[in-house]
């Protein structure tokens, strides 16, 4: 792109500092001059310049309206004489926001959406819209979504953490509850990986299934740890799809069954308790310290005994691993915050026109958010997990050298 100083003068100074449009008011003379700047290297000459290199003229502008985070900005739109030159500008929304409009505009089109939908859509688009053109800018984005989905995994993701969230989408008539389930991955260079997701009619064993297969068959491999709810179809798909993996039940999660079972009076003593187990060296002292409550819980929360006995094993599946990656892998809170995320938006549209709109938008956040984790901060140093693995399979493979040979009675 050409070179070029950006100027700001007084009147937009004084704006910024007394006015109440804020950070509108400096990026509309910054986004003006990239336009011309873009105009420039389009024709290969400046304003005025007189160049061989020249390939067209420059015919005025036009007003638009670019509405983003920090307010609506006008900008002034250069033109060339053939009427060629498009400005790359207004295509740099992400692509979550992108699906957000485009499912806004779907419920416009297909006549279920409210005048308020209509507005919204129509000031963030800056101009009315047809079937066609949703057409258009929903073909380019799936193309987007659809690359990020369906790309090769090409290390081994020793940490897995899943969960799922229930969207409305109108189909088959009404509307009705759809599931998409999510899985990240921290690969052996110690990023996060958003790895995929996969909608389905509900959240059923043979869907997990199926979701986990497509994840190997993209090159899953090398899952040491699994971290979830407690959902019985996804555990079972899960020891399917990796023999001997450790699972380790959601201690947010479970924390929640048990207290859901405590009695009222009983519930700040039952948190720590709760904190006492969870928070064990190892699992043998987990246990041990359920033995030496097991006499007081039978007495005060019978039923929550029950749960928290039945669970506690697998909640503390973590505590076979090195200290330093329980507190991150004990939970799928990292998943919980990105469904937040897409709830933000989901409360925008409320209700889905169709399945392939929920999936283009959970897609176009999930791709965003997969790139920034992979280029930001490593999120787990892995040197220590390797040392803990390799110890861990020299020690299997003493025990199968002292293990005496089965004698074959003829």
């Amino acid at each position: 792109m050409a070179t070029f100083e950006i100027t700001i003068d007084d009147e937009k100074i004084q704006e910024l500092l007394h006015g109440d449009r804020g950070m509108a008011v400096l990026l509309e003379p910054i986004l003006n001059q990239i336009l011309q700047a873009e105009m420039t290297d389009y024709l290969g000459a400046a304003p005025g310049e007189r160049t061989d290199d020249r390939q067209g003229y420059r015919n005025g502008s036009y007003q638009r309206q670019l509405t983003t985070r920090v307010g609506t900005l006008e900008l002034e739109v250069p033109r060339d004489r053939e009427g060629e030159f498009q400005t790359a500008l207004f295509q740099r929304y992400q692509r979550s926001e992108k699906a957000l409009v485009l499912a806004l505009m779907q419920m416009v089109v297909q006549g279920v959406s409210t005048r308020r939908v209509k507005k919204i859509t129509t000031e963030l688009c800056g101009r009315e819209f047809s079937s066609s053109t949703v057409s258009r800018l929903t073909e380019d984005l799936d193309e987007q979504v659809e690359a990020w989905a369906e790309r090769s995994l090409e290390q081994e993701y020793p940490f897995l953490v899943l969960d799922a969230i229930h969207l409305k989408v109108r189909r088959q008539g009404g509307v009705r509850s759809t599931t998409v389930m999510l899985a990240v991955g921290i690969g052996e260079d110690g990023q996060r990986e958003i790895l995929g997701l996969e909608t389905a009619f509900s959240e059923t064993e043979e869907a997990w299934r199926r979701f986990i297969r497509g994840l190997k068959e993209r090159g899953l491999s090398g899952v040491e740890l699994a971290t979830s709810d407690a959902h019985p179809g996804l555990i079972q798909a899960l020891k399917e799809a990796f023999p001997g993996l450790i699972w380790q039940r959601c201690q947010a999660h479970f924390r929640r069954n048990v207290l859901d079972r405590t009695p009222s009076g009983y519930r700040d003593r039952m948190h720590q308790i709760l904190d006492q187990l969870l928070e064990a060296p190892s699992q043998k002292e987990a246990q041990s310290r359920f033995e030496e409550i097991a006499d007081e819980l039978e007495k005060r929360a019978e039923a929550a005994l029950e749960v928290l006995e039945e669970g506690l094993i697998d909640a503390t599946a973590v505590l076979a691993l090195p200290g330093k990656y329980r507190r991150r892998l004990r939970t799928t809170n990292m998943v919980e915050r990105f469904i937040e995320e897409i709830r933000r938006r989901e409360k925008v549209v409320r209700i889905f026109p169709n399945r392939e709109s929920a999936y283009r938008l959970v897609g176009a956040l999930c791709a965003e958010t997969h790139e920034e984790w992979s280029t930001g901060r490593r999120y787990l140093d892995m040197n220590e997990y390797f040392d803990w693995k390799s110890t861990q399979q020299e020690e299997e493979s003493k025990a199968e050298e002292r293990a005496e040979p089965v004698a074959v009675v003829a």
